[in-house]
């Protein structure tokens, strides 16, 4: 196969880690684990080795659904006037995301289908995650988790448990930098965004990191 075709290689997570995850199904059918973070903090690779390591051990135990797919369409950021802002809490829908969480944890033996989020479109996807009935833990991960106000508050009480991903500062800039042009934007327009939208947004979070039930260095 062409190297161009190959997949992303999984990211290796530390062996306690996947340990403290399983451990949260000892007591119940599903849990739920969010993951949230500053902007760049590695939420996502976290999610994804997770979700792999615990899947290699016992196939279709586990599912990533981020709180990405709750973002609100470009239009309706537009007609709210709040485009210019997009990742600030308020351009996520919030309360739908309350209600997949809550529905996700009461039905555990039906599929229930998440919306995703397509990063070259930069749009949200309705139904294009499947969480299938048997599925025991569902990582989600999102910015705003541990926020103090609703509807964050309500969603921390669904989850299990809530770990704050930190990483190094400069390792973290250059990362975000290198989303924001891997989707297309250039490198000035990309910092630019970081310094007026992302940088706000993660000073919001950081004051959050003491809600968490664990923090997790990540890169």
């Amino acid at each position: 196969m062409a190297d161009d075709l190959a997949p992303d290689p999984v990211p290796a997570v530390p062996d306690d880690l996947v340990a403290a995850a399983r451990h949260l199904l000892d007591d119940a059918p599903r849990a739920l684990l969010g993951l949230t973070g500053v902007p760049g903090a590695g939420k996502t690779t976290l999610a994804v080795g997770l979700v792999a390591a615990l899947n290699a051990a016992s196939p279709g135990t586990a599912v990533h659904v981020p709180m990405d797919g709750y973002h609100l369409a470009d239009r309706v950021l537009e007609a709210h006037g709040t485009r210019d802002r997009k990742g600030a809490a308020e351009t996520f829908d919030g309360w739908g995301y309350l209600e997949l969480l809550r529905l996700l944890r009461s039905r555990p033996d039906h599929a229930v289908f998440a919306p995703g989020f397509d990063r070259d479109l930069e749009q949200p996807l309705a139904g294009s995650i499947e969480v299938p009935s048997g599925a025991r833990l569902v990582v989600s991960e999102g910015n705003y988790l541990l926020l103090g106000h609703e509807p964050w508050s309500l969603v921390r009480d669904v989850f299990d448990e809530v770990w704050f991903c930190e990483a190094d500062p400069d390792r973290r800039m250059t990362a975000l930098v290198q989303r924001h042009v891997t989707f297309g934007k250039a490198p000035e327009v990309a910092r630019e965004w970081i310094a007026s939208v992302d940088e706000p947004n993660a000073a919001l979070v950081a004051a959050t990191r003491g809600r968490a039930d664990r923090v997790v260095t990540t890169f």
